[in-house]
């Protein structure tokens, strides 16, 4: 992944990052049934994205304004402790995280596709949206994305913040033991 220069220096200096739900950790769909919510669809290698920043340091917090059973169950199983949910004044909710949490703003980056992520968008030092983010977004985004939102974005938002500190492969080679030589493969490479 390459990362233009001016992202790449604001990557390396997050210490935190913050996820919208609905749109960026999902593809946006929501199945509902007599009960309430009853399925969400979340995509495997973005969980593991989270699995790596969190490994390396850097900490993940959902802010979302959505609450849901389905939801609840994925970030318990992510094992993401900062998590402000039904939450649609996520300016405040912000604010209460960085009270929390005791970073700047400028530290932070933050993944949203549509217009209740625009104020908190615009505070911190890295806004990234997804490539189906509404327009207004991705006009006022850093990065965006070239996955769409369910389908691999956090992972490449993850990638790229470990790329920009020179991680990415050592993270990786941690939670896979990276014991042994890497075989080449057969064109020579």
């Amino acid at each position: 992944m390459t990362l233009p220069l001016h992202v790449k220096e604001r990557a390396a200096a997050v210490k935190l990052l913050v996820l919208d739900v609905d749109g960026v950790l999902t593809d946006g769909s929501l199945s509902y049934g007599p009960e309430g919510e009853l399925t969400k669809t979340f995509h495997v290698r973005d969980g593991f994205g989270i699995r790596l920043l969190l490994q390396e340091g850097i900490e993940v917090a959902i802010i979302s304004a959505k609450d849901s059973a389905p939801l609840r169950a994925r970030l318990a199983d992510l094992r993401i402790g900062r998590i402000f949910l039904g939450r649609e004044d996520k300016l405040a909710a912000f604010a209460e995280l960085l009270g929390q949490v005791g970073v700047d703003a400028s530290d932070v980056a933050y993944v949203g596709d549509d217009i209740l992520d625009l104020p908190v968008m615009r505070l911190v030092g890295l806004p990234i949206t997804v490539c189906d983010g509404h327009p207004f977004v991705r006009a006022e985004a850093t990065w965006v994305t070239e996955a769409a939102g369910g389908r691999g974005a956090v992972r490449e938002v993850a990638d790229g913040l470990l790329e920009a500190r020179g991680r990415l492969r050592a993270a990786c080679d941690s939670l896979t033991g990276g014991a042994g030589p890497r075989r080449s493969r057969k064109d020579g490479s």
